[in-house]
């Protein structure tokens, strides 16, 4: 059994295993970038890929990586055993591994008769062979190596005398690390247990465990292995990987740090575990998992009014973990089901005198709730929300008041179609129209705004719309129906939502897209200003 307080290497796939997933397809730039940010947050080894002659990425990647400053992690080369038929001195793959020029190698084999029957179609005795020969090979050219045994808890139980010779002939032949892989996802915890049970008195050098997803249990498998004494985790982050993906580092780390009581990557570099999930994520393209555990943005968000008046009095009365411990942040979300409790927090940064017994803060909740009603949500509208506060307390500043706009869509034969605005605001006694197009309706409506009001507010230059989102809310009514528009902006610092709601998707639009701009303009200035005052 491992003793809670011992060191466990993090040995992170992400760039080769977490490559396999459907929709990922990491460039040379997103794999040196998540190197780095890897060796910051502190994981042991990086494995950056398979170096293959098949594979010019990977080869770019090696080459490339040479000149990272690694503090923390050493590069892994990842590939198989040699080929049956030539000596290890003649196969491609194992010298492909050698011109990565990493100190550190992984190669896996096959621990499954089946496997070795079916896919490889050679003798039991010549899989032992090639494994044999191949981890040799390596070691006589100075590589730290890790064998990988494929298929492990598949192969054990359908033949153990051959699983466990593929570890004894790994481990002659100096192999420096032993991984049992669960590669098909589908060992359940409690024979995953009995097979490393049986296996632990053959082991005679340092292990690890290599779980797969396809059952829901990689991280409740890696966990347990870990229990029973394996001293290294692999996984991903976010959890990537071939078919439903790996074990997540992201639950795996935290659980083992702050329920377990094992050393990964320390308290410190913990806080910056969200931070390393959401920029993975940005990477891969891909939207960010908002009920991810530990790093989600709805891992501690509270919605219920119960929830929200206990965790406000005692943040243990309904959360696991400090959220700032993995670097995320508690969200009290305001909908019909919160109280007055849930405005106070949500604007205590900005209105510290607002107390629960104030006036004020029921009228701006039963605004929220007439608003809710009405086919709002304000649970990612922060900017809406903050400008809804504003306008009830009396401290919000309009920029311009509508006079009218419209919106013209259209398609002329074989042509793309074209989207046409014109927009006609009031700011003082000066009133503007302008005319812009644009790639849809929305599109066409931000760019004929901002030409409007950019030379008032040059702030504008520096807000961006990153996300459109339409929720049709009554679909018994089909195109009559009432929509929920959210729209997404950044200042390249900040990230904020805003929200509109009506039976035409044109006015829904318009009203987040008012907003958007309205927060964004006040919340530069606001941060403007906060700069000139630290300056003097």
């Amino acid at each position: 059994m491992t003793p809670p307080g011992k060191r466990i290497a993090v040995y992170d796939t992400t760039l080769r295993d977490g490559g396999q997933a459907r929709s990922i397809a990491w460039s040379v730039a997103d794999k040196l970038a998540i190197t780095e940010r890897l060796d910051e947050f502190g994981v042991a080894f990086i494995e950056g890929g398979w170096p293959n002659p098949t594979n010019p990425k990977d080869i770019e990647y090696f080459q490339q990586a040479r000149a990272l400053d690694l503090k923390n992690a050493r590069l892994v080369a990842f590939g198989s055993t040699m080929r049956p038929g030539p000596a290890a001195a003649q196969d491609h793959l194992l010298q492909a591994l050698l011109r990565a020029e990493t100190e550190v190698v992984a190669i896996f084999g096959k621990s499954w008769d089946l496997h070795v029957d079916k896919v490889l179609r050679i003798s039991l005795e010549d899989n032992l062979r090639i494994i044999e020969q191949s981890v040799r090979f390596l070691k006589e050219h100075g590589r730290e190596v890790v064998y990988d045994a494929e298929h492990y808890f598949d192969g054990y139980l359908a033949n153990p005398e051959h699983a466990l010779a593929t570890i004894r002939v790994a481990q002659e032949a100096g192999a420096d690390w032993i991984v049992l892989c669960d590669t098909n996802g589908g060992t359940m915890p409690d024979e995953l247990e009995r097979v490393i049970q049986a296996t632990i008195p053959h082991l005679k050098v340092s292990w690890g465990i290599h779980c797969h997803n396809d059952a829901g249990v990689a991280v409740a498998n890696t966990l347990a292995a870990v229990r029973l004494g394996a001293s290294e985790v692999q996984g991903t982050i976010n959890g990537y990987g071939e078919r439903t993906g790996n074990a997540d580092l992201c639950q795996v780390i935290p659980n083992l740090e702050l329920k377990m009581g094992y050393h990964c990557v320390g308290k410190e570099r913990l806080t910056k575990l969200t931070a390393l999930s959401r920029y993975v994520d940005e990477l891969a393209n891909l939207a960010h998992d908002e009920r991810r555990p530990y790093v989600g943005a709805a891992a501690f968000s509270h919605k219920g009014g119960t929830h929200i008046d206990g965790v406000v009095k005692e943040h243990r009365s309904f959360e696991h973990v400090e959220p700032a411990a993995v670097g995320n942040t508690r969200h009290l979300l305001l909908s019909d089901q919160a109280g007055t409790r849930a405005i106070v927090e949500r604007l205590q940064d900005e209105f510290p005198e607002l107390k629960k017994s104030d006036p004020r803060t029921r009228r701006i909740l039963e605004k929220v709730k007439e608003l809710e009603h009405r086919g709002y949500q304000f649970e990612a509208a922060e900017g809406s929300f903050r400008l809804l506060a504003r306008k009830v307390l009396g401290t919000h500043r309009e920029l311009f008041t509508l006079e009218r706009f419209q919106v013209m869509v259209g398609k002329h034969r074989d042509e793309p179609p074209f989207a046409e605005a014109i927009v006609r605001v009031r700011v003082g006694e000066e009133s503007l129209l302008f005319v812009a197009e644009g790639d849809g309706p929305v599109h066409a409506m931000d760019n004929a705004l901002r030409r409007a009001l950019v030379g008032i507010y040059p702030e504008l230059n520096e807000i961006e719309l990153t996300d459109y989102k339409v929720r049709v809310l009554e679909e018994e009514h089909g195109t009559a129906s009432k929509v929920r528009v959210l729209i997404q902006s950044t200042d390249h610092e900040d990230v904020w939502g805003t929200v509109g709601a009506s039976e035409n998707i044109i006015e829904a639009s318009w009203q987040a897209l008012v907003d958007s701009l309205e927060y964004g303009v006040a919340l530069r200035r606001e941060k403007a200003k906060r700069r000139r005052a630290e300056g003097s």
